[in-house]
């Protein structure tokens, strides 16, 4: 006798919060934490997160997977898992997080990717990202002289060749080299960069340690210091980088 299979009910949508959740949070993506079966998120420790719980009574944060000692693929693995359950039992998940999830956030790339490949419908909505407050409060315009971004560690410990007449702007500064979740910042990391910078840009060169405020009156932290100066600036979790061209081009 044929059997008939289960038609798929589940779904997952994943959208950014921004920067100022709430205050960030596009229409289109609060109107789908409003509507979901089952809420989850993850935001920046400063963030608050009563207005997710207030849109929506299941909001679950998934902080506590960012347990200490482990590492980045287990925590991602773990990401994963914990969006894909509900929508794998039937429920319509939405995914908040902090900034824009397309924006070095692999474990949303991929819970999309799973969830597509076992047949439920999944999507990214956008957020605002921290490059995009970064472009505001620093006076970056990324159409004028372009613009190049890697993350810290790959820039610091690869083979990558800057070009230094190009904006240059570097992620997750505060853990180069670590595997692993939790502690604090790595000052030894931060010595490589500035080593791996100074190679091509000089030691006395002036960069920019930029972090965006997620408080509507709140002020970005930004600093400014000589490449040489890195290990020893104001870094935190939340730092990017930002190192302007050796040599300005005239516009035109």
């Amino acid at each position: 006798m044929a059997t008939t299979e289960r038609p798929v009910t589940g779904s997952l949508t994943i959208v950014g919060s921004g920067i100022r959740p709430g205050l960030h949070t596009t229409s289109e993506a609060r109107a789908r934490i409003v509507r979901a079966d089952k809420v989850l998120y993850l935001l920046a420790e400063p963030a608050p997160t009563t207005w997710i719980e207030k849109l929506n009574p299941s909001a679950e944060s998934l902080t506590h997977l960012y347990e200490s000692d482990r590492t980045h693929d287990e925590v991602y693995e773990a990401l994963v898992e914990a969006m894909l359950v509900p929508v794998r039992a039937g429920l319509d998940v939405c995914m908040v997080t902090y900034g824009n999830p397309a924006v070095f956030d692999e474990s949303s790339h991929e819970a999309v990717r799973r969830a597509r490949a076992e047949g439920y419908p999944a999507k990214i909505l956008p957020g605002v990202s921290a490059l995009d407050c970064l472009f505001v409060d620093l006076g970056v315009d990324p159409g004028r002289h372009g613009l190049q971004t890697y993350e810290g560690s790959d820039f610091a410990l690869g083979d990558f060749t800057p070009n230094v007449r190009v904006p240059l702007v570097l992620w997750q500064i505060s853990v180069i080299g670590n595997t692993r979740t939790g502690g604090s910042v790595n000052v030894d990391g931060l010595r490589v960069l500035a080593d791996r910078l100074a190679e091509h840009y000089g030691a006395d060169h002036e960069v920019t340690i930029y972090e965006a405020t997620p408080f509507p009156v709140g002020r970005p932290l930004i600093e400014r210091c000589a490449v040489r100066a890195l290990p020893e600036a104001g870094v935190t979790g939340l730092s990017t980088l930002y190192v302007p061209p050796l040599v300005v081009r005239a516009a035109g």
